[in-house]
């Protein structure tokens, strides 16, 4: 006889019986939604593999408080616990408690995350996918079991699931004719995992704005690769030592702006004459760098509230599909200005 090494999941007992998790929670919960012979297999086949329920929910739901979870890739940036804020700060308005979980861009993390969330048996979902993710089946579940779920910045079924994002490709756009403008024409872009909705969206802008400055598009200029401090600064340094080097960089987002602003320095180039950039990251950051960095800055708390607004909506039992978008703002400081000759 084998033995149950990891605590039994509603998802454990709805696949043992070849029914949704919606099935299995509602039989629990003695809903008159199911049937009794069925409510009857459920808890018995919970008791044969010892299922027992998260004592942290029940202690929740004796006391009913409202609780929305939230999911993100990282929160030691600025950029998720500014999101996390505005989403806490619009949640709390409206009487709901907050519970958050850092998927640290890693797919199981994030699938935990959510099973823990169903688990607790939250109102709604808010997430930012983990760049690892390509497997979006427990979102699907999600969907199956009526739960409301927004997503925002990095987002997944937009037809499907409603969703905050950014104008990423008109601000990629706008900052890489900026550099074209102050005599760049070398220009690289340093992305993040090609499936990523937000690093499409944002490389599109980049080479919208190549194609209508007549500028040839480069492959090797395009370097798009794990969200990674190290590997950036690796992919940066090889683009800077190529013998015909690129002498502007649009970068994806704070960790791979910062990585590629080392490269320059390590490399004794000069910002932003010999190589100008402009970074997807928050403005604190970018002031507090020497040269301060032009950034393209978002309105981060905003997309927080606006994910939680949308959440509440789904909530109260509103079923549109919502497509937001709260807008970029380029900040143009001294990192992408050349002193032109």
């Amino acid at each position: 006889m084998s033995v149950n090494k990891h605590r039994t999941s509603l998802k454990d007992l709805a696949k043992e019986l070849g029914v949704s998790i919606a099935t299995v929670s509602r039989a629990l919960r003695n809903s008159p939604e199911i049937g009794k012979d069925m409510q009857e297999k459920v808890k018995e086949l919970a008791r044969k593999l010892n299922y027992r329920p998260n004592p942290f929910a029940q202690s929740l739901r004796m006391d009913a408080p409202k609780i929305i979870g939230v999911v993100v890739p990282n929160l030691l940036t600025h950029y998720y616990a500014a999101v996390l804020d505005g989403i806490e700060e619009e949640a709390s308005r409206a009487g709901y408690s907050v519970i958050s979980a850092n998927s640290h861009e890693d797919f199981q993390a994030e699938a935990r995350a959510i099973d823990n969330f169903i688990s607790m048996h939250v109102e709604g979902i808010v997430a930012c996918l983990a760049q690892s993710t390509t497997d979006y089946s427990h979102f699907e579940e999600i969907a199956q079991m009526g739960i409301p779920l927004v997503f925002f910045g990095r987002t997944y079924n937009t037809d499907k699931f409603s969703s905050v994002t950014a104008n990423g490709d008109e601000a990629a756009q706008l900052a890489t004719q900026h550099l074209i403008d102050n005599g760049s024409r070398r220009i690289a872009f340093i992305g993040g995992p090609n499936h990523l909705d937000m690093v499409k969206r944002r490389k599109h802008g980049y080479l919208e704005a190549l194609r209508e400055n007549r500028i040839p598009i480069e492959r090797e200029l395009v370097s798009c690769d794990s969200i990674d401090f190290d590997v950036a600064l690796r992919n940066t340094t090889r683009l800077l030592q190529s013998p015909n080097r690129p002498d502007a960089i649009l970068a994806f987002n704070d960790i791979i702006s910062f990585a590629a602003f080392t490269a320059v320095k390590n490399m004794g180039l000069c910002i932003p004459d010999d190589v100008a950039i402009i970074g997807f990251t928050d403005d604190a950051h970018a002031e507090y760098v020497t040269p301060r960095l032009s950034a393209i800055v978002d309105q981060s708390q905003l997309m927080g509230q606006t994910a939680c607004q949308l959440l509440l909506k789904g909530i109260a039992g509103d079923r549109t599909i919502y497509k937001k978008i709260v807008p970029q703002k380029l900040v143009i400081r001294d990192t992408s200005i050349k002193k032109m000759q």
